[in-house]
């Protein structure tokens, strides 16, 4: 048998990478536990980001959570370039502005799912979460009638395997987005813009909120642009495959061949 002697000088050496390469995970783990448990748990469950396909089709989306100021500016927007989107709604602005949920849906629109209350979703119980999606689904089957679809989306993109698999359960198709305009943020309506049109692709879902201070002036320039690239724009439910699919590690779902 060979015995390999170590120095204690080179034994330090290998003690200190290993602690630094411990010290590493830990905090790259701090900063950003989602990517690292994609990374490493291939059996997450994920919502689907986006979608794989060779036309150029894609879906725009509008978060309602707090107010309604620029929601019809919005509507008068879609409504001239003949779009139909998809718009999340939670249910206490489901509450407060009923009469701009009938006015969403009249127009031809989506009505998806955002929750009642606005919740981490990743901390409520199964029977929590079933609560949030089924309290405000059945508000707005009342005022949209089939217009509401079984589409949700997690408050903060915010979800875990629990939220994921009650969603499908229940017969909900959750949904995130791979471009995030950031109108939230109120950069100013050229940021929004440049925002979307650099990121956007064919099968890309795109994130805005109905009541950001810029959506309105930067809307119309992102929309033409898009169409004059030859994109079609659908809501959400036109977009995504409703069977036969896989979703990636990214979250692209992709249509399975039988």
């Amino acid at each position: 048998m060979n015995v390999v002697y170590i120095s204690k000088t080179r034994a330090l050496r290998i003690l200190v990478v290993f602690l630094l390469v411990l010290v590493s995970v830990a905090y790259s783990q701090t900063l950003n536990p989602k990517g690292v448990n994609v990374f490493f748990d291939n059996t997450r469950q994920l919502p689907i980001y986006c979608v794989e396909t060779d036309q150029k089709k894609i879906a725009i989306s509008f978060d309602a959570a707090w107010g309604a100021e620029y929601t019809g500016e919005i509507l008068k927007i879609l409504d001239e370039r003949d779009i139909k989107a998809t718009f999340f709604l939670v249910g206490i602005w489901v509450d407060k502005y009923p009469d701009k949920v009938r006015e969403i849906a009249g127009q031809g629109h989506e009505i998806g799912n955002h929750s009642t209350t606005h919740p981490h979703m990743s901390k409520l119980s199964r029977q929590q979460i079933i609560n949030e999606l089924e309290t405000t689904q059945k508000k707005n089957e009342q005022l949209a009638g089939d217009r509401a679809v079984k589409l949700f989306r997690p408050p903060y993109g915010d979800y875990n395997d629990v939220l994921v698999t009650t969603c499908r359960e229940l017969g909900y198709y959750p949904i995130q987005w791979d471009v995030d305009s950031l109108d939230w943020k109120e950069y100013g309506a050229d940021h929004t813009v440049n925002q979307v049109l650099k990121k956007v692709q064919n099968g890309s879902i795109v994130l805005f909120h109905n009541n950001a201070k810029y959506t309105p002036q930067a809307l119309p320039v992102i929309l033409d642009n898009l169409i004059e690239q030859g994109y079609e724009i659908v809501p959400i439910s036109e977009l995504i495959y409703k069977d036969s699919y896989s979703i990636d590690h990214t979250g692209r779902q992709r249509k399975i061949d039988n």
